[in-house]
């Protein structure tokens, strides 16, 4: 018996398809994974599944119910956790447990799932306190109070790091009964192997449905089969790398941090955090969520004053010239940091005007930079309503206006298709065999080993940096992945 079917599905949001004549069937007892990157319709699949949006076309029948006649009788079987959980930031770890059981009445002993979820130390702690990884753990428990028989995660592991993606799986897997249906929405194609069924979703169809090794027995080959499902990816010259002119200079090391420390109170974000990074090269921050790459960030862009040490950029010191030092930087933020309001165009026109491009220069620049990435068809909509991927090519191309000799990108492929994420690294090794010098995060293992360097942060401290090749034979790793959680666990000894 399956506990969901889908009979040609659809549904368009103001003239746009999000679901196209999709249909479905997801099997009783088995943990499938819905995935696709932003845009690709997961999310408003999952809410049409469970009776919040109502399909256009088509039927869909839900443990036997009708979502959208029998929605109550169906919200009393599944667990749905959205992507951002409704947790209670001021309330502690154990009163969202008692509240949420509350809500869903049922009595529970909460000293398993505090056990199982390393919560337990951290009970007494505010939710709004906790990291990315603990807060996803908690939504997690409070979505599996009362035994559900159908749980529906939309990205629970979005922005997590690879050890609490693998603790979120684990926890699923060793907390339902063998009757629980689970559906698992999400962005990594790397976790496609973790799901006994796979479904890849583009453009609101369904591209592959099956065993995931039946499409590819790795990672690597997964990813490369979804791309040829896609329609392919041909590697073209970057016409940003071409037409970029960084500035000339003699500094041998263009970043340099000088035994930064952030402290709040008595606990270290960042503690002697020291690295140089040369000319052209792309280095990388990893770490788990809470390790303070962020932190570290903010510090050497100027926006977090540290507690001791110093960055300098291009040899100016952030602390002593701030405003100097960020004319040499280019910084894309991990979250969206456009104005949505505005039109690309007026976003650009502001960033240049920031960045200190002015008059004729303006409109120069601007009109080379829509040229440039392809912008003049979206040049007059507004960037909120832009499609992930756009956004953040806008993002990159607001970040390099100014032709900065030093790139910041704070996670800058988080959420976008495989293919656009291939591109964009495409013209960040393009950029910085232009001279230009990359400082990146990413919590995508397989982005790692792009870089020529990486430093490895946890709890604040950097517990490894080398090449990705240096770091894997230290440990006897067959991957990034594989070596960081290596490294991690061997810090902690």
């Amino acid at each position: 018996m399956d506990t969901v079917t889908i009979e040609h599905l659809t549904k368009n949001f103001r003239g746009m398809t999000a679901i196209d004549d999709l249909s479905l069937k997801i099997e009783k007892g088995k943990i499938t994974g819905l995935i696709g990157s932003d845009g690709s319709g997961k999310t408003t699949l999952i809410r049409l599944i469970i009776g919040l949006l109502l399909p256009d076309h088509g039927k869909i029948s839900v443990l036997g119910l009708n979502p959208e006649t029998q929605k109550d009788e169906l919200n009393k079987k599944i667990g749905y956790m959205p992507q951002k959980f409704g947790l209670y930031e001021d309330l502690t770890v154990i009163e969202n447990l008692r509240l949420y059981a509350d809500l869903k009445n049922v009595a529970h002993d909460f000293e398993k799932l505090l056990e199982f979820t390393n919560l337990k130390k951290f009970q007494t702690r505010l939710a709004g306190a906790l990291s990315g990884g603990m807060k996803q753990k908690l939504g997690l428990a409070c979505v599996l109070l009362g035994s559900p028989e159908f749980l529906l995660l939309d990205e629970p592991s979005v922005g997590v790091d690879p050890i609490s993606r693998r603790d979120l799986m684990r926890m699923v897997r060793d907390l339902i009964s063998p009757e629980t249906t689970v559906l698992w929405s999400t962005a990594y194609l790397d976790e496609a192997h973790s799901f006994d069924t796979a479904v890849v979703l583009n453009q609101g169809k369904v591209i592959y449905q099956g065993k995931p090794y039946d499409l590819a027995k790795t990672t690597e080959e997964f990813e490369n089969k979804v791309i040829d499902l896609m329609g392919g990816y041909r590697k073209t010259k970057s016409r940003i790398a071409e037409n970029y002119i960084p500035k000339n200079s003699d500094v041998e090391y263009t970043v340099v941090a000088d035994n930064l420390e952030k402290l709040y109170g008595s606990f270290y974000a960042v503690k002697n955090n020291s690295f140089k990074i040369k000319k052209g090269e792309i280095f990388g921050l990893l770490g788990p969520n809470g390790a303070g790459k962020s932190t570290s960030f903010k510090m050497m862009c100027g926006l977090l004053k540290p507690t001791s040490g110093t960055a300098r950029i291009m040899g100016v010191d952030i602390t002593e010239d701030p405003e100097n030092a960020r004319a040499n930087l280019g910084y894309m933020a991990q979250k969206f940091s456009l104005y949505e309001a505005l039109t690309v165009k007026q976003n650009l026109d502001f960033f240049a005007e920031i960045y200190g491009i002015h008059d004729e220069n303006l409109k120069k620049r601007v009109d080379e930079i829509i040229d440039i990435f392809g912008f003049f068809q979206t040049r007059k909509q507004k960037s909120g309503e832009l499609p992930l991927g756009f956004k953040q090519k806008l993002s990159l191309a607001c970040a390099l206006i100014h032709n900065p000799p030093i790139l910041f990108l704070d996670e800058p492929t988080s959420g976008v298709d495989v293919i656009t994420r291939r591109e964009f690294w495409d013209h960040i090794k393009s950029l910085a065999q232009k001279g230009v010098t990359v400082l990146v995060t990413t919590h995508f293992m397989d982005e790692a080993e792009y870089c020529d360097r990486i430093s490895l942060f946890y709890k604040g401290d950097a517990v490894a940096i080398g090449t990705p090749s240096a770091l894997k034979n230290k440990v006897r790793a067959k991957s990034m992945e594989e070596a960081f959680m290596k490294l991690i666990l061997e810090s902690e000894k």
